[in-house]
This record gives C-alpha cells, sequence and structure tokens, in this order.
C-alpha cells in the first residue's frame, strides 16, 4: 500500500493560524495530493487554507457530491491513500453519501470533510443542520465533529489513521463554520508510517500443515489493503505451492489474468464450472482479503454458513471480519503483502496437485469466447477489441449494469490496479472514477464504461474532465432500459414490466455540448475506426453503443428471460 512519506512539520507551526489553515496544513503535512469537492460557504475557511498550498495540494472542483465523493473512492483505490473529500452542509453532506457508502463496503481509506454551521448553532435546526454521527454512523468506521480549533491536527491525526487501519474505510468529520474561522497557536501533527498486521509463525505453520494435507485447495483473493508487490507475491505463492487463483467481484485485477494458474473471477454471472467446483469439489480455500460478501458468494450460497464445506481459511487485516458470517478453521490477521510473504517462508508441500490446477485456466480462457447475441451490435466484440488494442495498463471503469457482465467476462486484466469498480453496485461510479484515474495517470488510456440509466447518474461530471483537459475515453452502452431491472422484472413479474424503460438524450450531442467529440456505433464493423478516433481525440471521445434491448446478457435474451419468468409462474 501506498503511504504518504513522513515531512517536516509546517514552518507555521505553533504561530496563529485559523482552522481552515490550520486543516489545510495538516493535509499536506500527512501528504494528501488532492481535495476533490465541490465549494461551500460553510467550509469557506478550508478553501481560504488550501489556497496557499496550491504547489502541493490540488484541489478538484467538481459539479457534484456523488461525483466528489466517487472521486475521492477511486483515487483511494489507486494509491492506497484516504482520498480526501470536501463538501458542504446539508445537501451537500447527503449528496456525498453515494461515495461514502461506496468506500464503506469496498474498503476504501477515505476522509470526508463536511461544513456545519456555528457551534453557537447546534440544535436549533440552524440552516442546513444535521447530526453527522447520525447520518453517517451506519456508513463510516468514524464520525466526528471538531469543536475546538486547538484540537484540529489531533482529530486529522486519528482520522488518518483510523481510515488506513485494519479494514480501510471512510471517517467523517464534521467542521463548525467557526472552528474554522478562529485563530489559535497549535503544535501540528507528525505522520507516523501506519502499522501492518502479520501472522504469527504458529498460524503459518498449520496453514503449511493444511496445504500439505489439501488434494484440491483453491487460493481466493480480493478485499482493501492491496498493492503492486502483493499482486506479484500472489503469483509466486500459486506457482509455489500449485494453487489454482481465483479473484472475487471486482478484484479481477490483483492478479495478471493470462497466468496459467489463474481461474476466473467469483461474483455475478461466474464461470460455471469454477463455481461447480469451489461448492462441490474444493477440499481448502484460502480467502486472503475478502469479506466473501454477497455478490461474491451468490447471495451466500457457494460457501456454507456458518461451517464451510471444505477446510476454510481466512485472512484479513480487520479482526472483526474474521467469524463475522463464516466459522474458519484457521483465522490470522495480516495484511496481504506480509501474509503472502510469509507464505513464501513455507516449506514446499509434497503434494502432486499439477493436474487439479492445470484444469481451471483453460475453463477461464474458453469462457472469454464471445458468444452469439441479437443485433448487429456484440459488447464482447467491443470490449475484445478494445482490449486487444489498447496497452495492458489501461484503466477500465465502470458503474452498476448488466452491460458491466461484458467488461468483466471479456476483458483480461494483465496489471494491477486497471479495474475500478465498486462492490457495492453503485450506479454513477464509472465516469467520477476516470477522471480521478486520468488526473493520477495521465500518461495512460482511461476508459469509462457505462449504461445509459449508468451514465446520466453523474454526467455532468463531463464538464469536470474537460475543466482539467482530460481525455478519456467513455463508452455508453445505450439499450434504452434499466436492464439488471428489467432483467429481475421478467424473470420475477414477467409482462409487468413498469419503471425501467427510459428515455434518453442525444449522448453524442450532450458530450458535444462540453467540447467532446464522439459518435454512435450500431454495428461490429463500425468498433476500430470509432476506438481509432477516439484513441487520437485530446479532448476525449464519447462513443454511444446501441445494443439490441434483447441482448440482455451474454447467455440470456430478453425474451428468453421472460420465457423464464413465466414458467416459474406456471410451475
Amino acid at each position: 500500500m501506498s503511504m504518504a512519506k513522513p515531512t517536516s512539520p509546517a514552518q507555521n507551526s505553533g504561530q496563529q493560524r485559523h482552522g481552515g489553515r490550520i486543516l489545510a496544513d495538516q493535509l499536506a503535512i500527512l501528504g494528501a495530493e488532492k481535495v476533490f469537492c465541490v465549494p461551500g460557504e460553510s467550509f469557506l475557511g478550508l478553501l481560504d487554507g488550501l489556497y496557499d498550498h496550491q504547489d502541493k495540494i490540488d484541489v478538484i472542483t467538481c459539479r457534484h457530491e456523488a461525483g466528489a465523493s466517487n472521486m475521492a473512492d477511486a483515487y483511494a483505490k489507486l494509491t492506497g491513500k484516504p482520498g480526501i473529500c470536501a463538501v458542504t452542509r446539508g445537501p451537500g453532506a447527503t449528496n456525498a453519501s453515494n461515495g461514502i457508502h461506496t468506500a464503506f463496503q469496498d474498503s476504501s481509506p477515505m476522509i470526508v470533510l463536511i461544513g456545519q454551521v456555528a457551534t453557537s448553532m447546534i440544535d436549533r435546526e440552524a440552516f442546513q443542520e444535521m447530526d453527522y454521527r447520525r447520518v453517517f454512523g451506519e456508513m463510516a468506521k468514524w464520525v466526528a465533529q471538531i469543536d475546538d480549533v486547538a484540537r484540529i491536527p489531533e482529530y486529522l491525526s486519528h482520522a488518518w489513521h483510523v481510515a488506513l487501519s485494519g479494514r480501510p474505510g471512510p471517517v467523517v468529520l464534521a467542521l463548525p463554520e467557526d472552528v474554522l474561522s478562529r485563530t489559535a497557536k497549535v503544535q501540528d501533527l507528525r505522520p507516523v508510517e501506519i502499522g501492518q498486521s502479520a501472522p504469527n509463525t504458529s498460524a503459518m505453520a498449520q496453514l503449511g500443515d493444511m496445504i500439505d494435507q489439501a488434494k484440491k485447495p483453491l487460493l481466493v483473493i480480493g478485499g482493501p489493503g492491496w498493492n503492486a508487490e502483493a499482486a506479484k507475491l500472489v503469483e509466486k505463492v500459486a506457482e509455489r505451492f500449485d494453487l489454482p487463483v481465483a479473484t472475487t467481484f471486482r478484484c479481477q485485477d490483483y492478479i495478471d489474468n493470462a497466468h496459467p494458474n489463474y481461474a476466473g473471477v467469483i461474483g455475478i454471472a461466474p464461470l460455471p464450472e469454477l463455481r461447480r467446483k469451489l461448492k462441490e469439489e474444493v477440499d481448502l480455500v484460502i480467502v486472503i482479503g475478502s469479506r466473501l460478501g454477497e455478490m461474491t458468494t451468490q447471495g451466500y450460497s457457494l460457501i456454507d454458513i456458518p461451517i464451510p464445506q471444505m477446510r476454510f481459511v481466512h485472512v484479513h487485516p480487520g479482526s472483526e471480519q474474521l467469524g463475522h458470517v463464516y466459522s474458519p478453521d484457521l483465522s490470522i490477521v495480516s495484511s496481504p503483502e506480509n501474509f503472502l510473504t510469509a507464505m513464501l517462508e513455507l516449506p514446499e508441500n509434497a503434494g502432486d496437485r499439477r493436474e487439479w490446477t492445470a484444469g481451471f485456466h483453460p475453463a477461464y480462457e474458453e469462457y472469454m469466447e464471445p458468444t452469439d447475441v441479437p443485433g448487429t451490435l456484440n459488447m464482447a466484440s467491443v470490449i475484445k477489441h478494445f482490449s486487444q488494442s489498447l496497452p495492458d495498463d489501461t484503466i477500465y471503469t465502470n458503474g452498476a449494469g448488466n452491460y458491466s457482465v461484458w467488461l468483466h467476462r471479456f476483458h483480461a486484466h494483465r496489471q494491477f490496479r486497471t479495474q475500478l469498480a465498486p462492490t457495492s453496485g453503485s450506479m454513477g461510479y464509472s465516469v467520477p472514477a476516470a477522471i480521478a484515474a486520468k488526473l493520477q495517470h495521465p500518461d495512460r488510456f482511461v476508459v469509462s464504461v457505462a449504461g445509459d440509466g449508468c451514465f446520466l447518474m453523474t454526467a455532468q461530471e463531463l464538464a469536470t474532465a474537460k475543466r482539467y483537459k482530460l481525455p478519456i475515453i467513455y463508452l455508453v452502452v445505450n439499450n434504452g432500459m434499466y436492464g439488471t431491472i428489467r432483467m429481475h422484472q421478467e424473470r420475477t413479474y414477467p409482462d409487468h414490466v413498469i419503471g425501467t424503460d427510459l428515455t434518453n438524450p442525444d449522448f453524442v450531442a450532450y458530450a458535444g455540448a462540453f467540447g467532446i467529440p464522439g459518435e454512435v456505433v450500431t454495428s461490429d464493423v463500425q468498433i476500430a475506426d470509432a476506438l481509432s478516433r477516439a484513441r487520437t481525440s485530446n479532448e476525449g471521445y464519447l462513443i454511444e453503443l446501441r445494443v439490441d434491448p434483447e441482448a440482455l446478457t451474454p447467455t440470456q435474451s430478453l425474451s428468453a428471460a421472460r420465457k423464464q419468468g413465466e414458467a416459474a409462474q406456471s410451475s
């Protein structure tokens, strides 16, 4: 995990400063690089403080607080450092809750700074007043309000540590207006490296015995605390112990998908053979980092609760996650990197599992072959062409919707952190995440993939992309409906379609209004030329992909889903 390096305290430490400047100074000392915000009068003091740190901290002005908070989440995923988001009180705070919830479920470190009414007005229901401890208590690791300007360094130091420690997550700090405007002489905080958990020797010895005894083991990786080094260590561990490796929902980039030990992703619409083997054949599963949530476990159906059907080893940096749902045979509190390093110190096992392990990757490769779907434009062909044409370090972002199944199934991730997607299943994530990615990696291609419903949740952030001159490629998959909900309607209440049809704008004209060119693609033969124009545009480029509404998933048409629902009702 990338950490801020300790720096010297600000030169004006101990001098008279207003609260906003004190707060900005602490962010600079901690190594904050960006603050994603929609400016508000409730935190003018902080904005003033950031004015003097423009050489160190970029203030990214967004057009909606959901966009700002999702950018902060994406930044956190990319860097391992807390994403900083600043929003105003009341409506601004509740708008930002989208990204806060995503950060909580995705275990992304984040610090959300929210303006608050003056301390003299607390509990009077003043203008836009809210009690943020109650509002965000269920979706943040810690929520606090700073009522004393002299304690700003203390609170921010604690917030930084909480956001990064154990299972990472979002922290919310409420900032009363008068606290940001009052002055005080305070000592600046002193940053330190965040301690990382590691396994003990007895647990590793027990794990070594379990691996020796296993005939059909499976390594499952996902969750928080990963970095590029840990991703490399996974490959070494897999090779040393002859282990197949599966990734969890939207963590596909934690291992090179071309590695012969890669078994595929466990999530929505997983490889059927991988799902079957996990449920019926695996005799030892070693889970590193993942909570094994609902999406990864197919509604908690793949692994028995509370006692798994196989021997179960659960490794997680947050001790509170161990035993939370599953009762493991062995629990290990550790960061992924420290655990994998310890695994490489174990003696090589004596068993021969080459045939077992070798059976996974060919099935994964076969599953990636495009399927036939209705219409002249096949999303599998689109994804395949992008994968073959763009560099391996291209970053792909997506939100929620059936369209994402094509990206997850037909694109092979070759490098760590080339996938940015919310495990919380939040719509509207793709565009803000793409902006954060392009800001962080201006030299890499960034492709935002969104459905027509998902795109319009945060499409106003095209203005942010234009402001910062970010040439992002946007793919808008237009089928004229909320496809996922329509699918469930047809399967559960066939012929009772309501609320899922969409009236869409001209997406190319919409992008053009921001000065971003684009075009409409309606068939496979148009893909290559469209991508050629997109990758050479310095303004960004939007490709509207008009797909047949019948192409519901790679394996089921809309009509087939309806027939499935009718058959279920008749039975």
